[in-house]
């Protein structure tokens, strides 16, 4: 293994971004400060590894395992070329981490590649979020547990998306969503535990959505995201996205790796609803998804058949 030198190692753990390195068999030889702060990962825990151990686990907007498949380092060190890439890496706390990636190959003196670098920058909308959160906290319009809203900051919100509606005609969706087997999860591994899953989904379901979308606490063990200026092919595709993500979230402890699907049901806001009938909507969708199995999504929206259609609704989410 190649030390860092002082002066590079001081740079890079100064930098808000994290990087780490590998080797040519993808091990994984530094890992910066800001690598740690983003994926709550000690560079002691990681030194030594690949980036698929059960560490960070690189996946897609599909939820496919990107360590498996295609992976961007992978492809950097076998091609020899930058690649560049959007995925969700693996929080040591549970929970999907959006991250713009960025792979550069490292080359000896004789051309040949010994490694990469991996540069990865959180989009979380953290900033603004944590604003929003630290006023919100003064009006205990947050849950405790997850920090997300609570179901009184899903009630004041959707009244005020309704207002919108009518009087501007911007429409709007919501997503309503259960955690499966959360009772089992408290059973087999104790009610810690079944927090810990609460709070991997809800920021989880935090880091799928836009900044201008509202994640709540609805009680218990459901959650709905309140989402702004949608069209129905932009619901559904999101609605896909928060199911997909959260099935490839997992806790790992030092016993066991605890994984908390999701069932969701998903709606537009019609001109005739109250928010009493676009719940009772919406949780009746996602009961549909409980019946027919669990970890799935139920909607009264048509699939989009058009792959340019669904590109199209896949980058208004980053918008």
């Amino acid at each position: 293994m190649i030390p860092v030198p002082a002066f590079y190692k001081d740079l890079l753990d100064n930098l808000n971004d994290g990087v780490y390195f590998t080797d040519a068999d993808r091990k994984i030889t530094y890992f910066s400060l800001g690598a740690e702060k983003i994926t709550g990962y000690k560079s002691s825990e990681v030194v030594g590894s690949g980036c698929a151990d059960n560490i960070l686990v690189h996946v897609n907007e599909k939820g496919e395992n990107l360590c498996a498949s295609c992976c961007p380092l992978a492809g950097s060190i076998k091609e020899g070329v930058i690649k560049k890439d959007r995925i969700f890496l693996h929080h040591k706390k549970g929970h999907r981490v959006p991250v713009l990636i960025r792979v550069v190959p490292f080359k000896d003196e004789h051309g040949e590649i010994t490694g990469a670098a991996e540069i990865f920058r959180d989009i979380s909308p953290k900033t603004e979020l944590l604003q929003i959160i630290n006023e919100l906290r003064k009006q205990a319009l947050i849950d405790p547990l997850t920090t997300v809203g609570n179901r009184r900051y899903a009630d004041i919100d959707l009244q005020i998306k309704f207002d919108q509606m009518r009087r501007y005609n911007w429409q709007f969706g919501v997503i309503f969503a259960d955690v499966d087997s959360l009772k089992k999860i408290n059973d087999r591994y104790g009610h810690e535990a079944g927090d810990q899953a609460l709070k991997m989904v809800a920021k989880t379901m935090l880091g799928g959505v836009r900044t201008s979308d509202l994640v709540c606490r609805w009680g218990g063990d459901e959650f709905i995201a309140i989402i702004a200026n949608v069209t129905p092919e932009l619901l559904y595709v999101m609605s896909n996205r928060l199911q997909v993500l959260a099935e490839q979230s997992f806790i790992t402890t030092k016993s066991n790796v605890i994984r908390a699907t999701v069932s969701i049901g998903a709606t537009i806001a019609r001109a005739d609803d109250t928010p009493e009938t676009l719940i009772k909507r919406a949780d009746r969708l996602l009961y549909q998804s409980k019946q027919a199995g669990r970890n799935r999504t139920s909607t009264d929206i048509v699939t989009i058949e058009s792959p340019e259609l669904r590109l199209n609704s896949i980058e208004r989410i980053e918008q």
